[in-house]
């Protein structure tokens, strides 16, 4: 694994901007924070130490976590000390945020597995050298040895109950059918202790989050100055929605994850390429590192011409190879491209475009299926009959080639698979068993 971002592009930020806060104002990346003005003059100073945490609530970062890390990208490249806190601690309590119901507490060992994997995709967006070199920490460092009369008498007691249950969290939990628990109450009081812990250990004096964690966040803030008697910041960015007021990311239960097992390369540059144009601006302000001129010229395209679509085909490129690299991208462009008929099917990397195929309707059929039938495994078509007529009609190819109703599946193609086309556009994938 290494420790340098995986981007292709070498990113950096704007040079227009003097100040990274204003560049983080300007990209949207501002909802809620303490003092502004304060907040501009300290990330306008001399470096400071800031911190973000991502729990291990599954085996992988998604969408949502990636504005954090590029924000804390943005923030290392202007010269301030990243710290990533993964939360192998409150990864075991759950946080009470955005949820209805109790979280399902996951087994110790399943949950330290999982620091594992965070750990390691943290490191890939962040850079450890240098005089601002990031660190990871896990939280379970320091409250795993703090006994439960330590962690009362010496954090507890710093927080009132009454402000606690304002916590917007908190008070929808509270007014819900299924309540909370104490232990998912208690999250508040951790994440404030994180805070502390590494205002006392590295002299952080930052934390970032989205904006649905405010309450956590500033559980943190009150307690530093309860205790430490100074005054510490935070930054909440804002929860990316759809224009439609939908939400980012999801759609029909799947996550866009970071991890390529959970979430192809394919998938993912297809869902920026997705992107509606009403979105499409917004999301390259939050998601890329392109210059406030750039982003500029790709709002003009849009207005013009979006039939186009320069300005998703950028954004669907820049994210993929931040997150996944410049060749796995380079092979995902290739396989979108051939497969919609701009280029060489048989020149693709096998496991890119077995990926794909994953993606479009598809089926397992064995070596020397007819097309018709093919067809109506797919779904292409409802019946052999209506196969028969879309292949009589001149409409339909096997990997690339238009075909007649003697063709049958070989799995021509790398990896042993084969792609069926009916018309233009709609596409299927074959997976041939010899």
């Amino acid at each position: 694994m290494s420790n340098s971002p995986v981007s292709a592009t070498a990113p950096a930020n704007d040079p227009t901007f003097e100040n990274v806060w204003d560049e983080i104002v300007w990209r949207g990346l501002v909802h809620v924070s303490t003092d502004q003005e304060a907040l501009r003059a300290l990330l306008a100073g001399d470096p400071i130490t800031f911190y973000c945490g991502f729990d291990p609530t599954a085996p992988s970062l998604h969408l949502g976590n990636l504005v954090q890390l590029l924000t804390m990208r943005r923030l290392q490249l202007a010269g301030h000390r990243p710290l990533g806190l993964v939360g192998g601690s409150t990864g075991l309590v759950g946080d009470p945020g955005g949820r209805d119901s109790e979280r399902v507490l996951n087994p110790v060992e399943t949950v330290a597995e999982w620091v594992g994997y965070l750990r390691a995709q943290v490191e890939r967006f962040l850079s450890f050298e240098g005089d601002n070199a990031a660190r990871i920490v896990n939280n379970l460092d320091w409250t795993a040895p703090l006994s439960a009369i330590d962690f009362l008498r010496g954090i507890g007691k710093h927080f009132r109950v009454g402000t606690m249950i304002k916590k917007d969290a908190v008070a929808a939990r509270l007014n819900s059918e299924a309540g909370i628990s104490y232990t998912e109450f208690s999250y508040q009081i951790l994440q404030g202790l994180d805070y502390l812990e590494l205002h006392r250990r590295y002299d952080c004096v930052l934390q970032t989050g989205g904006s649905d964690q405010w309450g956590n966040l500033t559980s943190g803030t009150d307690l530093i100055h309860r205790v430490e008697g100074v005054s510490v910041h935070a930054i909440g960015t804002p929860l990316i929605t759809n224009s439609d007021g939908t939400k980012f990311g999801k759609s029909a239960g799947n996550a866009i994850w970071l991890d390529p097992e959970m979430c192809s390369p394919y998938r993912m540059y297809q869902f920026w390429l997705n992107t509606d144009d009403a979105d499409v601006i917004t999301r390259l302000k939050v998601f890329t590192f392109l210059t406030r001129d750039e982003i500029e010229e790709y709002e003009r395209l849009v207005a013009a011409e979006p039939f186009r679509r320069e300005a998703q085909r950028r954004l669907a490129r820049e994210v993929t190879a931040f997150v996944h690299g410049p060749d796995a991208t380079a092979a995902v462009i290739a396989a979108s491209d051939a497969l919609f008929g701009q280029g060489d099917l048989t020149a693709l990397d096998a496991t890119t475009l077995r990926q794909a195929l994953e993606e479009l309707p598809n089926a397992s059929v064995a070596s020397g299926t007819g097309v018709v039938q093919a067809l109506v495994d797919t779904g292409l078509v409802a019946s052999l009959s209506e196969g028969r007529r879309a292949v009589a009609q001149g409409g339909v190819s096997l990997d690339g080639v238009k075909v007649d109703e003697s063709a049958v599946v070989t799995g021509a193609l790398p990896g042993g698979v084969s792609v069926l086309r009916r018309g233009k556009k709609t596409l299927a994938g074959l997976f041939v068993a010899a």
